[in-house]
């Protein structure tokens, strides 16, 4: 399958906890002022790559804690991310994803995904809430949501909380 994507970080450190291949997908229609990643906007930038070739590529570096996808917004590309998803547990890594998004909105499209992410940064990053002190996001407004303990209490519960 094809996924539209703006680049690789193959060892990453700052995109969720460990050793993490992120996969920032093509495509956002937030354009919040102050993106860190204002080339990944325009959904039909980037290059076309088949999801098969990621996998690959993940799936032969054994110091990989898990994959992270990132963006623009991973959740307009649905059905590739969720390809992505489940390979990566499948090789028994864990998934995080970030979105702009609140949980609580999520497109019904993206069950499936959610199912197959153990952790989600949700929230539109909002420069003026901006702190550098945060693990692993860039505004106060957003949530790392513990997907897992979440589906278990029927609750939203924080990572850190977990």
């Amino acid at each position: 399958m094809l996924i539209r994507i703006a680049g690789i970080e193959p060892e990453s450190y700052v995109d969720g906890e460990g050793i993490r291949f992120t996969i920032f997908l093509q495509g956002c229609l937030r354009n919040c002022p102050g993106c860190q990643n204002p080339g990944t906007h325009n959904p039909d930038g980037g290059r076309a790559v088949d999801t098969a070739e990621i996998v690959s590529a993940f799936k032969r570096d054994f110091l990989l804690t898990g994959i992270t996808l990132s963006g623009g917004e991973p959740l307009m590309q649905p059905e590739a991310a969720l390809e992505l998803a489940k390979a990566a547990k499948n090789s028994g890594l864990n998934v995080w994803c970030y979105t702009g998004y609140d949980y609580e909105k999520i497109p019904g499209n993206c069950a499936e995904l959610l199912k197959n992410i153990d952790v989600l940064v949700d929230g539109a990053y909002i420069e003026n809430l901006r702190d550098l002190d945060l693990q692993f996001r860039g505004s106060r407004n957003q949530r790392i949501i513990d997907l897992n303990k979440t589906r278990e209490t029927g609750e939203i519960v924080l990572w850190r909380e977990s």
